[in-house]
């Protein structure tokens, strides 16, 4: 909702910040001292296409925990004087950002693969123009227009039953049901061949590199793209991949290099990173490039297969632990409908799939000669020119 209007990208973003402010009848640091007290937690935050309230609490401070919940939610005090200085704080948080390559580089490659003005492309916090540009009115319009009870979801992870939580849970009947439409992402431009850009830091000791392109894969827990994550993972899913073992353990010009494929429910990404040695960057994106188009020629062997599942099944088994980790799984689920046996159907998959039909994936996938190549660092140290 926040990029209906692309001009006020970041709306969503600097609303979430004003919901952690005062409200009605507590300032921000009087709700901060209750808080407190309780050894409570509410924090408030918006991502690509929503805004979440994350609680919490002692269950025998639920009650008064949600109380403040309820004041948070349903009572702001959006004031002048907040929003300036939080205006004035992002606005100064852009300015620094422009010296960090990291931050430039993330922010450029998003904009090389979906294209100007696709908010699929665009930082959900946005931009100095756009932060620059938002009025108090702006966000209280979002506030009366987007928190709706319309597609709310509500999970919770703890020693309680449903029947103990929903007397305490009604006043989220006071939301206003107002419709809620997301915008749509627009198609991302095709790449007709590789090509490198390069953004100009002068005297950066490190070079950016993002090397990828736009797969159209969208998010799936158990179809192509859990599949391309399982074969990314021997070339750079990890830190005995092939990307970080050449670039990092054999040459020594980072302290770490990445290879992931990231979708959402409306696109996806093949994203190399790594921050590079400058005097090393030519030699670097030579290396990666041929280690991505050998692994995609020669894809994976046996011994490399056994390892990525034994490696995998391990670490998943572990993902689901604490008490936040279960909330994010069932939030999962729920935003994209998945089975509640989907991990049990992922683990059938890991321990089914075989060098064939990586060797397959690898070769679909990892395309070299349509990608997109970014670096970002000191324009007279990469020696490309």
């Amino acid at each position: 909702a926040q990029a209906a209007d692309t001009s006020k990208i970041g709306l969503a973003s600097m609303v979430a910040d004003m919901l952690s402010e005062e409200t009605k009848k507590y300032t921000a640091e009087q709700m901060a001292v209750e808080l407190q007290k309780l050894g409570s937690s509410i924090n408030v935050g918006s991502d690509l296409n929503s805004m979440n309230f994350n609680v919490q609490c002692l269950k025998k401070n639920l009650g008064k925990t949600l109380e403040l919940l309820e004041e948070r939610i349903l009572n702001p005090n959006f004031t002048e004087e907040t929003f300036d200085r939080l205006q004035k704080q992002a606005i100064e948080g852009f300015k620094r950002a422009k010296s960090q390559p990291a931050t430039i580089a993330s922010a450029v490659y998003d904009k090389l693969n979906a294209g100007n003005d696709n908010i699929w492309g665009m930082n959900h916090n946005g931009t100095e123009y756009s932060i620059k540009n938002l009025k108090l009115k702006d966000v209280q319009d979002y506030f009366n227009s987007y928190i709706s009870s319309q597609g709310a979801k509500v999970v919770l992870v703890g020693d309680i039953t449903q029947g103990e939580i929903e007397p305490k849970l009604a006043f989220l009947n006071k939301l206003p049901n107002n419709k809620i439409e997301l915008p749509k992402a627009v198609s991302v431009p095709a790449i007709g061949k590789t090509k490198i850009y390069l953004v100009d830091v002068p005297k950066a000791a490190q070079t950016e590199f993002r090397i990828g392109y736009v797969t159209g894969l969208k998010y799936d827990a158990t179809g192509a793209y859990y599949k391309a994550g399982l074969m990314n993972f021997i070339l750079g899913g990890g830190f005995n991949g092939h990307l970080n073992m050449n670039l990092r353990e054999d040459k020594g010009w980072t302290y770490g290099a990445r290879s992931s494929f990231n979708s959402d429910e409306y696109n996806g990404t093949f994203t190399f990173s790594s921050g590079i040695r400058a005097d090393a960057t030519d030699s670097a994106l030579i290396e990666t490039m041929k280690d991505i188009k050998n692994y995609a020629a020669t894809g994976i062997t046996p011994e490399e297969l056994k390892f990525t599942q034994n490696a995998i099944g391990q670490r998943d088994a572990l993902q689901y632990e604490t008490g936040t980790q279960k909330a994010g799984f069932i939030r999962r689920i729920l935003d994209y409908d998945l089975p509640g046996n989907y991990v049990e159907q992922q683990n059938k998959i890991l321990s089914s799939i075989t060098k064939k039909e990586i060797d397959g994936l690898a070769k679909k996938w990892l395309v070299t000669d349509k990608m997109n190549i970014l670096l970002v660092g000191a324009r007279d140290q990469v020696g490309l020119e």
